[in-house]
């Protein structure tokens, strides 16, 4: 299924308390359970004005109606298409 990268436009978030995470969360959590499986929250990254959230679901038009069905905003959804990390400067290449 591919995988996307969700950046989220926040101002303040990187101050937001561990109660006010937990309510986005379980709001987030509420709207995928309404879905269906096809569309999976991985995790995200919260910075000081943004969140970063990686998804796997089956197209980008899903990944915007969870945003708008939670009241999150969407100002940017990127399919990723390699990942990469410190093993990948070990790989064999044919």
């Amino acid at each position: 299924m591919p995988q996307y990268v969700i950046e989220r436009e926040i101002p303040g978030a990187g101050n937001l308390t561990p109660e006010q995470l937990k309510a986005i969360s379980q709001t987030s959590c509420g709207v995928l359970n309404e879905m269906g499986p096809q569309i999976q929250w991985n995790h995200s990254y919260v910075t000081n004005d943004k969140i970063y959230c990686v998804y796997d679901a089956p197209n980008e038009e899903m990944i915007r109606e969870h945003a708008k069905r939670g009241g999150f905003p969407a100002n940017s959804v990127s399919r990723v298409s390699s990942v990469i990390s410190p093993a990948t400067a070990e790989m064999e290449t044919a």
